[in-house]
């Protein structure tokens, strides 16, 4: 008992696999391309051994290659090699591996085993959080989740370094599948021909806005989007609904893919035929990885924590939330616009944490009403402007009440008013009231 109380209290390491990884790299300099797509020196449990691959890497930077005498060298240049052992213990290295062909399965024990350290340092943050009544509950579980989220994605990219042999064909075949498509896009399509070609997709990592005055289609161009992406290119989406409930978005989606009045579906006034069409449309989005959270008041800590789920679960590849300024902070005591400011700059850190586009509707203030809307007329705080990758205002008149209106496509202007890393300009769309969704206007 005494026995397994100590090994408990020991963290997980295996020192054989370290001191075989280590010999095996002095055995084979290049075996090094392979040891670093899994372990940094901060995975190895013993400091010794930390010092002598940081060497290691050192001299690969250099162009240098890796033995006994220039590891011993690279040690005692920086101050290092009594600390890391000294001479003998280098050069005992080699002597526990008589061949560098299984090094990867080394290095595979020596990640494993930090990857439990890391786990175990993580549970005591929780644990101590946990009993910590100065912070929120919420707060601990959407840190808890982070933490470890952050270790799975650690994880999983074990490709830290890359050589131009593995590189070059990669690229190569991108650039030759852009020539033969020439309609592909490097990020997430958006369905809207005309504002693929100008930004390319919404990119990893980017924050989207999408700005107009309430009734004016923000919801429906996101939907529009939504449904494209998840329907017609299969591509996991989510889609944060504030102020819509579940059952309102997909009514829209089933009247949009059955090219059936919203109204006659929200009315019941359908004909025989019609419920084929609403059956076959349904059948497409009953397919579609589409995942639709529909959660009024939502706290940032919430989105945020479901966020990171979907992402983790579901491989999400887009974000859409309706809306931004609906967003709760957890800080409600501070003036609004820091409030704002606040959601905006976690959107932002967000989309870079999951690597994925976050597209964000936002209103715009009162005085825009009726006018060409520009980057000053976001609502209630600059820093949304500022924390944006891309900035987009829809303008277009107004759908009148009456019926004949309803039935008419409407012209459309889609103003891509900030892009960081493209071009800016206006793209020509159509409204149609009737589906509620959005369409390319065809140029000549």
């Amino acid at each position: 008992m005494n026995a397994l109380s100590l090994k408990d209290k020991i963290p997980p390491n295996n020192l054989e696999a370290e001191q075989a990884t280590l010999g095996a790299l002095l055995l084979d300099a290049e075996a090094v391309t392979t040891v670093i797509r899994y372990v940094r020196p901060e995975h190895f449990y013993s400091l010794q051994n930390q010092k002598i691959f940081q060497a290691i890497i050192s001299l690969f930077n250099k162009g240098q290659r890796a033995d006994i005498i220039t590891i011993t060298e690279e040690l005692r240049q920086n101050n290092t090699l009594d600390s890391a052992g000294g001479p003998g213990y280098v050069a005992s290295l080699t002597d526990t591996v008589p061949t560098s062909a299984n090094v990867e399965y080394y290095a595979k024990i020596v990640l494993e085993n930090a990857m439990r350290r890391s786990l175990l340092t993580i549970s005591s943050k929780i644990v101590a959080d946990a009993h910590d009544e100065s912070i929120e509950g919420r707060a601990v579980l959407e840190q808890a989740q982070k933490l470890v989220f952050e270790l799975t994605a650690d994880a999983s990219q074990h490709n830290v370094f890359k050589t131009p042999k593995e590189l070059i064909p990669q690229a190569i075949s991108a650039i030759e599948k852009l020539y033969h498509t020439r309609d592909a896009f490097t990020g997430v399509p958006s369905g809207l021909t005309e504002l693929d070609s100008m930004t390319s997709g919404f990119q990893k990592s980017e924050l989207v806005i999408i700005g107009a005055r309430p009734s004016v289609g923000k919801t429906a161009l996101a939907l529009t989007m939504a449904a494209h992406t998840s329907i017609k290119q299969k591509i996991p989406t989510a889609f944060f609904s504030l102020e819509m409930s579940d059952m309102q978005l997909m009514n829209r989606l089933i009247s949009s893919e059955a090219h059936i009045s919203a109204e006659k579906i929200r009315k019941g006034i359908l004909k025989i035929s019609d419920f084929q069409s609403i059956q076959d449309a349904a059948g497409h989005i009953y397919e579609a990885p589409l995942y639709i959270v529909d959660m009024p008041n939502m706290k940032l800590l919430d989105l945020r924590a479901m966020a990171r789920r979907l992402r983790s679960q579901f491989d999400v590849q887009v974000i859409f939330i309706d809306y931004l300024t609906l967003i709760s902070s957890e800080n409600t005591l501070i003036p609004r616009y820091e409030q704002v400011a606040e959601i905006s700059r976690s959107l932002k850190s967000l989309a870079r944490e999951l690597e994925i586009p976050v597209v964000a509707l936002s209103q715009l203030r009162r005085d825009a009403e009726g006018k060409k809307p520009t980057l000053s007329d976001l609502r209630e705080s600059g820093s949304i402007e500022q924390d944006a990758d891309v900035v987009m205002f829809l303008h277009r008149e107004r759908v009148t009440s009456s019926k004949d209106d309803r039935d008419q496509a409407i012209d459309t202007e889609l103003i891509v008013a900030k892009q960081r890393n493209g071009p800016i300009g206006d793209v020509e769309l159509l409204f149609l009231p009737a589906y509620t969704k959005f369409v390319s206007k065809e140029r000549s």
